[in-house]
């Protein structure tokens, strides 16, 4: 570039010297020139360019020509090789113009302006532009027409279309190019020639020089839609431009484009980028009134696919367009069909609300058949599907209702679309058809029993109270399918928390007793249906299961328990029987004799078990009942089971209703840890006890599994952890445990211990915020730790601010307990009016 700067103002300088005042003239222009190459060779982007070098290169070529006629003393006409090499100069400088088209450049209209002035130039002795001709007589078929001189040129604000108008002008100049040449070039042409053709087409396109006649018997429609899958993205978007113009201008340009190879060359466009999908689908939308197109469009793989994703894109033009194309698609409803599988469900409600019998049926089908997100379900239901499926199910015919029953399966699984359900009253025209007696409705039964299943999960249903007894009424007179589905149903509406009276006209009707020998029923899902009842019936009605459970039956459970693939019915078997209260010791005697106990051990300290909560729950809930207190055998029983380890294991995994449990258990555990220890005092040990097996808190010597220490079983440090947390559900049970190491006669032993493991601080942080039964023990738990004076200096400052707050908000019961311990602390007086 320097070098051509250089060459610039050299040969400037020799026209300037030259006697001849066009030479002058011709100088003046070069020095315009000069200056806007040095501008252009301070812009690195520009440089960078491939297409402006080249344009560059043909501007020196030109300088060494001008300087050699300059010197030349023979050259004849100077006016006229002066103008032809100025306006070959001003070609070349357009082609810097046409290169630059895709940069931001504010030289771009200093370019454009001198490229107008050379190519306008006339020299009659003086440098003074000249209007340019007219047009002349249309082209001949054999030769594209000479566009005029009289350009429009850019400004700093113009189009990127008005760009490319003027850079076809400077090609088609240089081109010379014949119609046959084009066709050729269009069909056959590398990437340089094509580009080249294609421009010098749309120009001649926007002038209107070219006839539908030239169009048609060069078959030039076809050409541009097959280079759309070979060529450049930029010419991609002029020929989509070119094929809309086209379209727009004569139908059977549409029609040219309307076969399904034309159709699925432009569905590829709309799979690049932002701008190529927005042309391709504009021209689609153009097409589609054409019958053939949107019949054929919806049997190209992708299109609607693309078409929906772009309805839901950012491009808002795009959009628009496509869903106005969706729209016109949908007239066809094998397409509605295809959106809908897409995700774009509005013409296919469309369809269920407005179509014919048939075509209703035909969407209500397929609905039943789609393998629905909850997104999809949601936007079904919104967009509302629900309520003319409704309308089918209660007026259509047979067919209409068995369609229509299976599409309201499918959108039930979603919780919004079930208050639908409830608000359109269609419960109560499903169990009609459940306890309907007619051949002809027994294939409906199926479905609408599922979708019973599903609205039951909601509290809604109870406004029918009836709605359970009916289903009960009917377990033993359906199928299999359906005692499945009403065994969900009465699930679900007998967990609801606002139950209370469905599950006291349940106990009335005596569902326990109705249940039970669904236990023993070789269909597993029935079985599972049935335990699952049964395991929610004993969280409310477990007095009525003591009536109800046999010794068979508690045995069957047990055998469940061992015998069972499924660890749901696992967890709901120990569920029940975790259920049966404490005082039934017939309950627990049979348990025993079925060696449950070492069946409930074994099968939690597999690694795959303890994965579930509710199993380990159940689990520690009957632990609970083969630890209590007053049985002493019966404790050793489960200790001996290796039920100790399995409780603090539980404490540090399991959910905190486990926890909960495992700590109640192993605190009637410890109650009687005091009155089994072995004193170090007795000398009657056969083999004297090691020093590991001492216990300080005991002041004896304690193996779990005889004395059921905590201590030795490593609960305390998990235990604290519990009241470290930040759930407070278990902190009673955890209490109640630690309080165990505080009994009369170990009282300051448990004191220290508990301080040393950092359980008086975790006691002390809860005491605000914990439940009033917890508040209670807590204050128990410190007025026994605060009777060691050292322990009551080391923490009695830490334990005030809350003992204070307690005495002044706290719970009325606790007021006595509170300044007790602020008395022992010497905040307050004995004599004081808190006892």
């Amino acid at each position: 570039m320097s070098e051509l700067v250089a060459s610039v103002e050299e040969v400037s300088s020799i026209a300037k010297d030259s006697e001849k005042g066009l030479f002058i003239e011709f100088s003046c222009l070069l020095n315009k020139l000069g200056l806007i190459l040095s501008d252009i060779k301070d812009n690195k982007d520009v440089m960078d360019t491939r297409t402006i070098r080249k344009a560059i290169e043909s501007i020196e070529k030109e300088l060494q020509r001008v300087k050699t006629l300059i010197k030349s003393p023979d050259s004849k006409q100077p006016n006229t090789w002066i103008e032809n090499v100025t306006q070959d100069l001003g070609r070349s400088l357009g082609l810097v113009l046409f290169a630059s088209i895709d940069l931001h450049l504010e030289m771009k209209e200093k370019i454009s302006a001198l490229h107008k002035e050379f190519m306008n130039v006339r020299f009659n002795g003086s440098l003074t532009p000249s209007s340019s001709p007219s047009l002349g007589p249309s082209p001949s078929p054999s030769r594209p027409p000479s566009p005029s001189h009289e350009y429009e040129f850019v400004t700093a604000n113009a189009s990127e279309t008005e760009i490319e108008e003027e850079r076809t002008e400077i090609i088609e100049e240089r081109s010379n190019l014949t119609i046959d040449d084009v066709i050729l070039q269009l069909k056959y042409g590398n990437d340089e020639e094509f580009n080249f053709a294609l421009l010098w087409f749309n120009e001649s396109i926007r002038q209107g020089l070219i006839t539908n006649e030239w169009i048609n018997e060069g078959g030039i429609v076809l050409i541009l839609v097959n280079r759309l899958s070979s060529c450049k993205p930029n010419n991609r978007l002029i020929i989509l431009r070119i094929l809309q113009k086209l379209a727009s201008e004569n139908s059977e340009n549409k029609e040219k484009m309307a076969d399904a190879a034309s159709l699925s060359a432009l569905v590829k466009s709309l799979t690049r980028d932002t701008e190529e999908r927005r042309e391709a689908v504009g021209l689609l939308l153009d097409l589609s009134d054409l019958q053939a197109v949107w019949r054929r469009l919806g049997r190209i793989q992708g299109c609607i696919v693309m078409l929906v994703t772009m309805l839901n894109g950012d491009d808002p033009i795009a959009s628009s367009n496509a869903g106005k194309l969706l729209n016109a698609l949908s007239s066809n409803t094998q397409n509605a069909l295809h959106m809908a599988e897409a995700g774009y469900f509005k013409p296919l409600v469309h369809y269920l609300k407005e179509g014919s019998d048939m075509s209703k049926i035909l969407m209500a089908t397929a609905l039943s058949r789609m393998e629905l997100t909850d997104q999809s379900r949601a936007s079904l239901g919104e967009d509302g599907a629900v309520e003319p499926l409704v309308k089918m199910f209660n007026a259509g015919k047979l067919e209409a209702k068995l369609s229509a029953l299976n599409a309201l399966q499918n959108l039930s699984n979603l919780s919004e679309n079930v208050q639908r359900l409830i608000n359109s009253g269609i419960v109560v025209s499903l169990l009609q058809l459940l306890f309907s007696v007619t051949s002809v409705l027994m294939t409906l039964r199926e479905p609408a029993s599922a979708i019973l299943a599903r609205i039951a999960q909601s509290e809604s249903i109870l406004v029918n109270q009836d709605v359970a007894q009916q289903m009960l009424s009917l377990l033993n007179l359906s199928s299999p399918i359906i005692q499945c589905h009403l065994l969900q149903a009465l699930n679900s509406i007998a967990g609801h928390p606002n139950a209370s009276k469905v599950r006291s006209k349940m106990k009335e009707n005596g569902v326990i007793h109705l249940l039970l020998p669904f236990l023993t029923e070789s269909n597993m899902k029935i079985r599972t249906g049935a335990l699952d009842l049964l395991y929610t019936l004993s969280q409310h009605l477990p007095e009525e299961l003591t009536e109800q459970l046999g010794e068979s039956h508690l045995n069957t459970i047990v055998n469940i328990i061992s015998s069972s693939a499924l660890e749901t019915d696992k967890a709901a078997a120990v569920g029940i029987l975790s259920n049966i209260p404490i005082c039934n010791k017939k309950a627990t005697e049979v348990l025993k004799k079925s060696n449950l106990l070492p069946i409930l051990i074994s099968m939690m300290n597999s690694s795959s078990s303890m994965m579930s909560n509710s199993l380990a729950e159940g689990v520690a809930g009957v632990l609970i009942r083969f630890t209590v207190p007053s049985d002493k055998k019966l404790q050793l029983l489960a200790a001996q089971s290796e039920a100790i380890p399995l409780l603090v294991k539980l404490l540090s995994c399991g959910s905190l209703v486990a926890k909960c449990r495992a700590a109640a258990a192993l605190a009637q555990l410890s109650q009687n840890s005091v009155s089994l220890r072995k004193s170090k005092k007795k000398s009657w040990f056969c083999v004297p006890p090691s020093a590991a097996a001492f216990c300080n808190v005991h002041d004896g010597y304690c193996i779990v599994n005889n004395t059921f220490c905590l201590v030795k079983a490593g609960a305390i440090p998990p235990l604290i952890q519990i009241l470290e947390g930040k759930e407070r559900e278990a902190d009673e049970a955890v209490l109640n445990a630690m309080a165990t190491l505080l009994q009369d006669e170990i009282w300051e032993n448990g004191s220290d211990y508990i301080a040393k493991n950092a359980g008086v601080e975790a006691i002390i942080k809860i005491m605000e915020t914990a439940s009033v039964k917890a508040q209670e023990k807590a204050l128990w738990i410190l007025e026994r730790v605060f009777g060691v004076e050292e322990l009551r200096v080391k923490y009695g400052e830490s334990a005030q601010v809350v003992l204070i707050d307690l005495a002044q908000k706290g719970d009325p019961s606790l007021k006595s307990t509170t300044a007790k311990l602020l008395a022992q602390l010497e905040l307050l007086q004995f004599q004081s009016s808190y006892f």
